[in-house]
């Protein structure tokens, strides 16, 4: 039972980190050129202020779920993972389990990113160089995995 545990967690994991990369790529920054859709914000929000201040993005500094910004729509669109998984909990929870952790995770390292861009240099590195040097590569903003696999890592020099 542990191995089989084991391994879903393993799938999840693997699983998150296509997600994030698929999302970031294809949805983010795919439908989020489109002025005025839902998925703009990405765009024409969140990375014009990053480019804007060096990364840093003060709309995370406080959690404002009255307010339908960069945070509040992005943390909609993590509350919508998490429902559209909840079914899958009784047949595979190890796995669910390291989606939901994943998304926690996801959503703790973006916002301190964007906080503090002087960690995100040096912890997150493949989101920094997304942000202030490629952003048509480095999808990946938790672990990289998917951007190595997919040829899609550029690091950019210090």
């Amino acid at each position: 039972m542990f191995f089989v545990l084991a391994a879903q967690f393993i799938l999840g994991l693997l699983y998150a980190n296509a997600g994030e990369w698929l999302m970031h790529k294809f949805i983010l920054h795919g439908l989020g050129e489109r002025q005025g859709g839902f998925w703009a914000y990405h765009l024409h929000e969140h990375h014009a202020v990053c480019a804007q201040n060096a990364m840093l993005d003060l709309g995370y500094k406080a959690v404002n779920l009255t307010t339908w910004n960069t945070q509040s729509k992005e943390l909609a669109v993590l509350a919508g993972i998490v429902l559209l998984h909840a079914p899958l909990f009784l047949i595979g929870p190890s796995f669910i389990g390291a989606v939901y952790g994943s998304l926690a995770l996801y959503y703790y390292k973006h916002r301190k990113a964007h906080l503090d861009p002087v960690w995100a240099q040096q912890h997150l590195r493949w989101h920094y160089d997304h942000h202030l040097n490629h952003c048509s590569a480095n999808w990946c903003v938790t672990w990289p995995w998917f951007d190595y696999l997919l040829g899609t890592r550029i690091k950019s020099k210090k």
